[in-house]
């Protein structure tokens, strides 16, 4: 499965609905990782039935620590590159191509998906600071592309709690050269699975507060 170079990372929690049809399309792009978060229901086994490989978490670790546990089996594999996606079909899996197209064939270390639109404030706000602090779009989008050099440099995914971000942010900080792709999907009609909309917000603030000071550090320390 190391073979591909690219592994495709998709973090699961209660996607019955949609991750065998997500599954199928994302694994014609690389290697293809579940990390399937103690669903309740065949979440694990309809992406098992679709060609993913599957980790199941032995307790709930929530977003940030269901993404760590794909890198992990990613870099374990032998992966040199890896793409985060939704479970849930809101990212259109062909939007692969362009991610596997930057990272393998242009040697792109960091590229990152643009949402057609924000769905909360807190994004938005905090979309406006990473923009004016780094150029970057949207750093909340859940598509992201990664050299795995980068995640090695960063001792791994994530350690703060930063709703997918800490790595990302973490690359661009160490001036980490970047790609934006537009990720086109259909916005999900039920409750986000990781994350009701107030608790949300309020993570997401507490990212940016966070972002805010590793910047403030890292400005300090140059």
């Amino acid at each position: 499965m190391g073979g591909f170079g690219l592994a495709i990372i998709i973090p699961a929690y209660r996607e019955a609905h949609s991750i065998e049809r997500v599954a199928r399309a994302a694994a014609a792009y690389g290697g293809l990782i579940v990390v399937d978060d103690c669903s309740p229901d065949d979440t694990g086994e309809l992406a098992e039935r679709a060609g993913a490989a599957v980790v199941r978490n032995p307790h709930n670790l929530g977003y940030d620590g269901t993404l760590s546990r794909g890198f992990e089996e990613a870099a374990r594999r032998g992966f040199t590159h890896a793409v985060s996606m939704d479970a849930d079909g809101e990212h259109d899996p062909a939007t692969l191509a362009e991610f596997r197209r930057l990272l393998l064939e242009e040697r792109v270390p960091l590229v990152l998906g643009v949402r057609p639109r924000k769905a909360r404030l807190s994004e938005i706000v905090m979309g406006w600071y990473v923009r004016w602090r780094f150029g970057a779009n949207d750093i909340l989008c859940g598509m992201k592309g990664y050299d795995l050099t980068l995640w090695h440099a960063n001792g791994g995914f994530d350690h703060t709690n930063s709703i997918g971000t800490e790595l990302a942010l973490n690359s661009l900080r160490r001036g980490a050269a970047f790609r934006q792709v537009r990720v086109p999907g259909v916005p999900r009609q039920d409750a986000p699975r990781f994350d009701r909309r107030l608790r949300a917000n309020f993570r997401i603030f507490g990212a940016l507060l966070k972002a805010i000071g590793q910047d403030v550090l890292h400005l300090r320390q140059a």
